[in-house]
């Protein structure tokens, strides 16, 4: 399984950035799909996920009412909508997969190469 998110990039604080993760020849039914995030010299944190299975959504409190975590079936993408970004949402961040659905259960699941996204003026 290859995960491969894109949209990452440098906006200034209060931007807007849209994460997707796409994993080619594998669709993301009866699947968790997650965010996690990994600032330097910080660990590695859950952002948000979804459950496939009945759509419930989780995010950290750090990004709850600004980033939106959504599907695309059409494209069989995860996409994670970033608004009113501050300098502490930089991180490289990553998209993970799992059949479970718990934050144990993604960090040992599929994992993505990860896309940068910097927060800065």
């Amino acid at each position: 399984l290859q995960l491969v998110e894109s949209g990452g990039g440098l906006v200034q604080p209060g931007g807007s950035l849209r994460l997707s993760c796409a994993a080619p020849g594998f669709t993301f039914h009866d699947y968790t799909i997650g965010w996690f995030r990994q600032a330097p010299g910080k660990e590695r944190e859950g952002v948000s996920y979804i459950n496939s299975r009945d759509g419930s959504t989780y995010y950290a409190d750090s990004v709850k009412g600004r980033f939106t975590i959504s599907s695309d079936n059409a494209k069989n993408t995860v996409n994670l909508q970033m608004n009113s970004l501050k300098p502490e949402d930089t991180a490289v961040y990553y998209c993970a997969v799992s059949y479970g659905s718990s934050w144990s259960d993604l960090y040992s699941g599929s994992w993505g190469q990860g896309t940068q996204v910097t927060v800065s003026s």
